[in-house]
């Protein structure tokens, strides 16, 4: 079988000026001997040559790594699409411009709460410079996101945060789940909240706003409205199974590469692009088992109960791999929760 690249995160460095208490990375100090600019240059081209369509560059901060222009432009003038994800606590007009040359595709900037919450995870006046990139970023006419993660104390505040981003015209909103793991596995937040208030602020909300509110992969599935909590307006699509090794990869600042970059632990890396070519780990049939050999009889708990368990496959692997080590089956799982509530 043959398996068709078309998406990337890629974390160019681990290097950060926050040290979130959130953070699946536990991103601050770059790793030592992280990809040189040839390095990275390179590995762009075999993402461009292996036919894949979108780059999602991550950190730690982008910005923090002096030569990112030089590798979005890479990939930008090989036909790929690239978005960064920053906290926006560095921009300044010099990065707005290097993007603008660089033709990204889009920005997305972590927005984590009213004022008091975002700055109490990150550090103080972060929230106002996040709206100020955000404000500076629109104004340049780059198409902007917002990402939200969320967990016990931010959750609530969903509906002070919508007041806020009523200002901007924005093209989306994108919550998504706290994952127990880095900085986020020791103790110090609650990365549970009520799934269901969630969805019930999305489907109150998704028509009044000008933009898409969504849930990210790690939140589902397969609820009577899921295509319409997933930020389509039509509401016809649902989620079709965590996407790692099938047609998506992560790699990370030193040439590791996984399925997904949230799948943070030694046991998904499939390779090193310093030791193998990008297309021979992606080519290797034996790789990305965990997806490649998915079968419903994998699944376990109410996931192998499921009609739709088979659809699916159990949600996200990393996220049912952090927080209860079981790979095939949602700890969260909102359809579950809806009909026990029936």
């Amino acid at each position: 079988m043959t398996y068709k690249l078309r998406r990337c995160v890629w974390e160019i460095t681990l290097a950060c000026c926050f040290k979130c208490k959130y953070c699946g990375s536990r991103a601050g100090r770059a790793r030592e001997n992280e990809l040189s600019t040839e390095e990275c240059l390179k590995v762009a081209d075999e993402l461009i040559a292996l036919g894949c369509k979108r780059v999602s560059m991550i950190g730690g901060e982008v910005f923090m790594r002096r030569d990112w222009k030089e590798i979005v432009t890479r990939l930008t003038s090989g036909g790929v699409a690239v978005n960064i994800i920053t906290n926006g606590f560095l921009f300044s007009e010099s990065i707005l411009e290097e993007l603008r040359t660089a033709n990204i595709e889009s920005v997305s900037v972590s927005l984590d709460g009213p004022r008091e919450i975002h700055d109490k995870y990150r550090q103080k006046g972060s929230f106002d410079r996040a709206l100020a990139a955000v404000s500076a970023l629109l104004g340049a006419g780059i198409p902007t996101s917002i990402i939200t993660t969320l967990h016990s104390e931010n959750a609530p505040h969903l509906p002070e945060m919508l007041e806020t981003l009523k200002t901007f015209p924005i093209y989306a909103w994108q919550l998504q789940a706290c994952s127990p793991m880095g900085y986020a596995s020791e103790g110090e937040l609650d990365h549970r909240f009520d799934f269901r208030m969630v969805m019930d602020f999305i489907d109150k909300h998704a028509d009044t706003v000008p933009y898409s509110i969504g849930m990210a992969d790690n939140i589902g599935y397969f609820t009577e409205d899921d295509g319409r909590l997933r930020g389509n307006r039509s509401g016809v699509a649902f989620f079709r199974g965590c996407l790692a090794g099938i047609s998506a990869i992560g790699i990370d600042s030193v040439g590791n590469i996984r399925g997904c970059e949230s799948m943070y632990d030694e046991r998904f890396i499939e390779g090193n692009v310093r030791q193998q070519s990008l297309r021979s780990i992606w080519e290797d049939l034996e790789k990305f088992s965990y997806n490649r050999a998915f079968a419903k009889e994998l699944l376990t708990g109410k996931c192998a109960e499921c009609k739709f368990g088979e659809y699916c496959a159990g949600g996200c692997r990393s996220y049912n791999y952090f927080v209860h080590g079981k790979l095939y089956e949602s700890p969260y799982c909102a359809r579950v929760k809806m009909e026990k509530e029936k």
